[in-house]
């Protein structure tokens, strides 16, 4: 992997769409409009689709210009108790990442679910009834602003509360 990537680990129900409502990817263009400013950004698929569809029709998805940046999908693990759910999905992407050598790569994760990711600085969290709003749109530009500036540090972000909040990211 290009240590130049982003990683952007995408849930679809309560991000792309709202959560029970019409699966019509209706909030899917503003996620592109930001990823098309970042160029260096690569998408891996978080969503429990992954279990259901192949990576080829999740792409299909995507915009013809972004889906080529959608470049895989975490493994699925079974958790073996209730408290093995909290920060699943989180586990899953740091899988990813360890098993394609970018274990230092830059990654934040949008999902609606906070129990999904423990690492609050790296989660671009949705309201699951409204899905990616500008808001969220703008929280990412921050962070992955941040991360091209070099200045992305979990143990940062954890002493600052307005950590991925529009203009509000740790400075150098």
């Amino acid at each position: 992997m290009n240590r130049s990537e982003i990683y952007v680990f995408l849930d679809f129900d309560g991000v792309t769409h709202p959560l029970r409502e019409v699966e019509d990817f209706r909030c899917l263009p503003q996620i592109e409009a930001v990823l098309r400013e970042f160029d260096e950004c690569r998408v891996v698929i978080t969503s429990d689709w992954r279990t259901l569809f192949s990576l080829r029709r999740l792409q299909a998805h995507f915009s013809d210009d972004i889906r080529s940046r959608v470049i895989g999908v975490t493994p699925f693990r079974l958790p073996g108790h209730n408290s093995d759910f909290y920060g699943l999905r989180e586990a899953e992407a740091r899988q990813w990442l360890a098993d394609h050598h970018a274990t230092d790569a830059p990654w934040l994760a949008i999902d609606d679910a906070p129990g999904n990711w423990p690492t609050r600085a790296r989660l671009i969290l949705t309201d699951f009834k409204s899905g990616f709003m500008d808001e969220d749109a703008r929280r990412m530009r921050s962070v992955l602003k941040a991360f091209r500036a070099g200045v992305v540090s979990d143990d940062a972000a954890r002493h600052n509360p307005y950590w991925g909040q529009p203009g509000l990211a740790p400075s150098t």
